[in-house]
């Protein structure tokens, strides 16, 4: 699994947020739209053990504050599934699926959890349910072939709603049938409910109970379990020592990694471009086993380096999405238990000692030198080495970001608007990483790929900006995922300070970067902003 990561911050693997109309994605629970004029509901029935109230989670208090800032288009947070029954085994019948769904919603308290809102301004909680029933839309195709298409399309609809937090389950639920059979369920999650680890889990689960009638032994633990442990004195030990982590790095780095505009903001305002490279995919994987690193440290650490040497800094903040699931009783929890994490890189480091740290590490950053760096070009900051000497006080910066990634997220708010009070400016990277693989692929036995090979894989890399939105608490977050061979990489940016230009450039800058590291040329990190400023100059 990639360090760190495990989450689906709001998509689908493979996918991005779509083009929305802003007073349709702001209305809550509802009909959802339907495009089949065959869609009818069944309502199931579920019985749960026990019912309950508590706090909520670190994880859903995080994303409840991301879904507050980006509403009306929070439906953006929706993590959508869609498991093929037709596939394998023998045929599936409507009474076997909706049975299946019924129990699915039993075993995992999280389906039948609902948001608590309080009457004033102050934190919610979550509320369990111990029985009720579900609305299971129905939709019937002709045929495979309509029925794959129609199961992706139904996913599509599904997911263009915001949910009624407080009043709707936080799972929709859907199967189409051919005939007498089921060849498709769908799943739609609220991600108070679930994060996308949990979503696989839900997936396998379900898969399990249609094939076998059970999936085994339920979770160790529960998300109104887990609210307590972190509530407790322990836990709250726990989230102070990890927001020292925060204080320190903030300390240590740049206030903002993105502190002046520099265009026009276009209409809608952030987009999106993607990057889908197999040379990129070759390229992670051979110098991940070059330097003893993961491939998610390797695309971390490429991120965090051009955005320094874009906006001019010598230190880094970029704030991956971490899945903080390493505990075992949490492996198989159905719960959003992700929250960002603080990796706080010195591009000064290349020319500092890189001697490997193993994963008992346990010091924090760098000692912090007060609110400001030296400001300019990284060619005048006195920079030496090159990308991939970088790595090493990377993989340290990343184990330390990821074990500090359970806090608060109250006590977190109230960090950051201290130390923006102290500074007299905003306090915060705006800048995120989220690999959304769940794990990374082994590089193929045999020779690493040549030079002249990568560069011939390089000419399947296709670009495009196939979304954009409204409205996006963030000003870079980038998205790794996979397709086929290949690595896809999204970046959704603020246009006032990325404009799309530059979106295309940073992630062409990337692929770039990390295959000439692969062909045994790494870039010397004076180079960064000249690489930037070409990147893709040449490319459809």
């Amino acid at each position: 699994m990639p360090e760190g990561t495990v989450t689906v911050a709001g998509l689908r693997a493979g996918s991005v947020p779509a083009d929305t109309d802003p007073e349709k994605a702001g209305t809550p629970g509802g009909p959802v739209p339907s495009g089949a004029c065959s869609d009818t509901r069944r309502e199931i029935a579920f019985h749960g053990e026990r019912s309950g109230r508590a706090p909520l989670t670190w994880g859903q208090r995080a994303i409840w504050h991301a879904i507050r800032r980006t509403a009306p288009n929070d439906h953006y947070f929706n993590i959508g599934r869609v498991l093929p029954l037709a596939d394998r085994g023998r045929p599936v019948t409507v009474p076997e699926a909706l049975g299946a769904l019924a129990r699915l919603t039993e075993r995992h308290e999280s389906l039948r959890t609902r948001l608590l809102l309080p009457p004033l301004d102050g934190e919610p909680a979550q509320s369990l349910a111990d029985a009720g029933t579900l609305s299971v839309t129905m939709t019937r195709a002709a045929g495979l072939p309509e029925a794959a298409a129609e199961a992706e399309a139904l996913l599509g609809r599904l997911s263009a709603t915001r949910f009624d937090y407080a009043a709707e389950w936080p799972v929709r639920a859907a199967l189409i049938t051919v005939g007498d059979r089921v060849t498709h369920a769908v799943l739609v999650l609220c991600h108070l409910a679930a994060d996308g680890h949990a979503a696989e889990v839900l997936v396998r689960d379900l898969r399990l109970l249609v094939r076998r009638g059970s999936a085994g032994r339920p979770p160790v633990s529960t998300p109104l379990d887990l609210a307590r442990d972190q509530h407790a004195a322990a836990g709250r030990r726990r989230g102070a020592a990890a927001l020292a982590h925060w204080e320190a790095g903030y300390r240590a780095a740049p206030p903002t990694m993105f502190p002046d505009p520099c265009a026009q903001p276009r209409t809608p305002r952030f987009w999106t471009g993607r990057l889908v490279s197999p040379a990129l995919a070759r390229a992670v994987g051979t110098v991940a086993a070059a330097h003893r690193v993961s491939g998610s440290t390797v695309l971390l650490t490429a991120s965090a380096a051009l955005v320094a040497a874009g906006e001019g800094h010598r230190t880094a903040a970029v704030m991956p999405i971490v899945g903080n699931r390493t505990a075992g009783a949490l492996r198989d929890l159905v719960s959003t238990l992700s929250q960002d994490g603080l990796f706080v890189l010195d591009l000064a480091d290349a020319s500092g000692p890189r001697e490997a740290s193993g994963p008992g590490e346990t010091s924090g950053p760098a000692e912090p030198h007060g609110p400001t760096e030296p400001s300019g070009p990284t060619e005048a900051a006195g920079l030496a080495g090159t990308f991939t000497d970088l790595l090493p006080a990377a993989y340290r910066s990343a184990l330390r970001a990821y074990r500090a990634a359970v806090y608060d997220p109250v006590e977190w708010d109230a960090l950051g608007e201290r130390l923006s009070a102290e500074y007299g400016t905003d306090v915060h990277p705006y800048c995120c990483f989220n690999d959304m693989r769940l794990v990374e692929r082994a590089l193929p036995e045999g020779p690493r790929a040549t030079g002249a090979e990568l560069a011939e894989a390089r000419r399947r890399t296709t670009f495009g900006f196939p979304a954009t939105q409204d409205r996006v608490a963030c000003r870079y977050c980038l998205h790794v995922t996979e397709e086929g061979d290949a690595l896809a990489v999204s970046l959704t940016a603020d246009t006032a300070y990325l404009p799309p230009e530059k979106i295309r450039a940073h992630l062409y800058a990337m692929e770039e970067l990390i295959v000439a590291s692969a062909a045994g040329t790494p870039p010397p990190l004076t180079e960064l902003r000249t690489l930037l400023a070409a990147a893709g100059g040449d490319r459809p």
